[in-house]
């Protein structure tokens, strides 16, 4: 009967000494399945957030290649249209809609393109109109114009002599 409680208690030893190596190592291989599971998935995001980085990185450089070239052909097209407007600026006295004799029209620019002296190369004025040219569907003054506008429908408009002497 000792010999089989021996037997039993050896046993019983060697199970639990096999249930606590098993336990070990089944804990020892989950962590390490977990710290491999963890490195794959680390290296991995990162992998795809390299590869996510690099096509923002290609659309935006292609996005502002393309927005550049559309700024680019814009302001050309705005430049061709302010060329455009001052040169028309100036030739509008030879236009045939022109209203009134070109040899009358003096150019200013700036607030208002022309004064006209209607008459002037008759020898006597009549009247004298300020001009503003404008292209466009929709003309709009800007406001340096229509205070000119105001000053002149108000008839706030005067003429002076300034007389200088050298000395």
């Amino acid at each position: 009967m000792e010999y089989f409680v021996l037997v039993i208690f050896t046993l019983l030893i060697l199970l639990a000494w096999i249930s606590f190596s098993y336990y070990r190592l089944k804990t020892s291989l989950e962590e390490r399945a977990r710290t491999l599971h963890n490195r794959w998935r680390d290296q991995d995001l990162s992998l795809l957030q390299s590869q996510i980085e690099q096509q923002v990185d290609e659309k935006i450089r292609i996005w502002k290649i393309d927005e550049e070239r559309n700024i680019r052909q814009d302001a050309i097209k705005r430049s061709k249209d302010v060329i455009h407007g001052k040169v028309t600026e100036h030739l509008i006295p030879f236009f045939p809609s022109f209203p009134w004799n070109p040899t009358d029209a003096r150019f200013l620019g700036s607030p208002i393109d022309f004064i006209v002296f209607d008459g002037l190369s008759e020898g006597e004025v009549k009247e004298i109109i300020l001009v503003e040219v404008k292209s466009g569907i929709r003309p709009t003054l800007t406001p340096r114009e229509r205070s000119v506008e105001r000053c002149i429908k108000r008839g706030s408009i005067d003429f002076t002599v300034l007389h200088h002497i050298n000395q």
